[in-house]
């Protein structure tokens, strides 16, 4: 084990004993006030996950790891129309489908969760196909990853790839992205909203979204993922194509290397015209950790090595660019700087360009640097726990309990 390596696993396991006894934290979360436990973003349901890699790889307790995905169950359990991967049942079948892994574990509770999820699922695909039958255009809660369908699949690929429920998202995912009859010169998944989800008079003819967590690359990484993965799905490589073509409409150059903006307004649709000032921070909701690894995956689903290259490139760049990486300001995995370490060291895995992997180590050290000075939340999305999980990918050279699914990164 490198110095790099085992200075990351130090951190992370700091991080993990300081959020060993989920008693304490339930009592008062840190930082957050009330959170519901049924939370990825920042409930224990997210904390559990590191607590569970831990437990797989070796490194932790099982017995804590248990005792979080307790701390998740409590409360009143919600399958409510806004249920999604990151909030309720979804959110805790994904955390108690990682711990039990292939032990077999949780089995008659997981049995009831992924019948909910089910059910969620099918109403919400029904309202989608509805939605797309009458012609109008998507919000992005119908099919974004951290609210939406592409969430919803995300469990039930990893969880169940054969499943008919799992062929049938997929497969609206394949119907989304082909042309609305009045769709005119914008994509079939321009929404009618504004970027925060809701209707605006700043964004009359709604915006076109190109991030991962609200956005279209969140479609393009989970089809890529499931061509990967084998599963037969009608139009799946077409879509992925579609969906390239419009990306590659707004990928952006400049002197430090390729980036796509987060999100496309109609007037900038008309003028074909993204200003400079517009490049998104490079983190994994709506920057390069995001967006590149989409298109890196599409790649290597279309066994395309320019769109691949052209991506890990895109990556390269940014961690070489102190300027960008100094647009980070936080450590976590949504908006800082774990999640550009997650991905890079996903990119970095199946890369072409094998300067990429040597990036990581100062990048890891800027985050434990970030973490030390701050005092961010405890949380998965945004806080420490899941900052410590990157780093324990990286001081482990693996992820076993799947966790960055949850992300699209894998």
């Amino acid at each position: 084990m490198s110095q790099t390596t085992s200075e990351a696993l130090a951190a992370a396991n700091a991080i993990a004993e300081a959020l060993a006894d989920p008693q304490q934290w339930t009592a008062e979360p840190p930082g957050s006030g009330l959170v519901w436990p049924q939370s990825l973003w920042a409930g224990a349901a997210g904390i559990a996950l590191l607590h569970i890699e831990r437990a797989h790889s070796g490194h932790g307790d099982p017995r804590i790891a248990h005792a979080w995905v307790q701390a998740a169950a409590s409360g009143a359990l919600t399958a409510a129309p806004n249920a999604n991967l990151f909030f309720g049942a979804p959110a805790l079948a994904f955390t108690m489908r990682a711990a039990a892994g292939r032990s077999g574990r949780y089995r008659r509770a997981l049995k009831r969760l992924d019948d909910t999820v089910t059910a969620i699922t099918r109403t919400r695909l029904a309202a989608a196909h509805a939605r797309i039958d009458r012609g109008e255009q998507p919000e992005m809660k119908e099919f974004d990853l951290v609210r939406g369908l592409t969430g919803l699949e995300t469990y039930h690929l990893s969880s169940h790839p054969d499943r008919s429920i799992t062929i049938d998202v997929l497969s609206y995912l394949v119907r989304l992205a082909e042309p609305l009859p009045a769709g005119g010169e914008l994509p079939p998944w321009w929404t009618s909203v504004a970027p925060n989800g809701e209707p605006s008079s700043d964004y009359p003819e709604g915006h076109g979204n190109l991030g991962m967590s609200h956005g279209i690359s969140s479609v393009l990484a989970l089809l890529s993922l499931a061509v990967l993965r084998d599963v037969p799905v009608a139009g799946a490589k077409e879509a992925i194509e579609r969906i390239c073509s419009w990306t590659d409409t707004w990928r952006q150059h400049d002197h430090t290397g390729a980036w796509w903006p987060g999100t496309v307004t109609i007037d900038q649709a008309r003028e074909q015209r993204i200003d400079p000032s517009q490049r998104p921070r490079p983190s994994w909701c709506y920057g390069v950790s995001g967006t590149a690894r989409a298109q890196q995956l599409a790649g290597l689903a279309l066994v395309d090595e320019n769109r691949q290259r052209s991506a890990e490139r895109a990556m390269l760049a940014t961690l070489r660019d102190p300027v960008q990486l100094g647009r980070l300001t936080e450590s976590g995995l949504c908006h800082g700087i774990a999640g550009l370490l997650q991905s890079a060291w996903r990119m970095a895995a199946d890369a072409r360009t094998p300067q990429l992997g040597a990036e990581l180590p100062s990048l890891a050290s800027q985050l434990a640097a970030e973490i030390s000075r701050s005092a961010p939340q405890a949380g998965f999305l945004d806080g420490v726990a899941g900052a410590a999980l990157a780093l324990h990918a990286l001081g482990t050279g693996a992820v076993l309990s799947s966790w960055d699914t949850a992300l699209l990164l894998a």
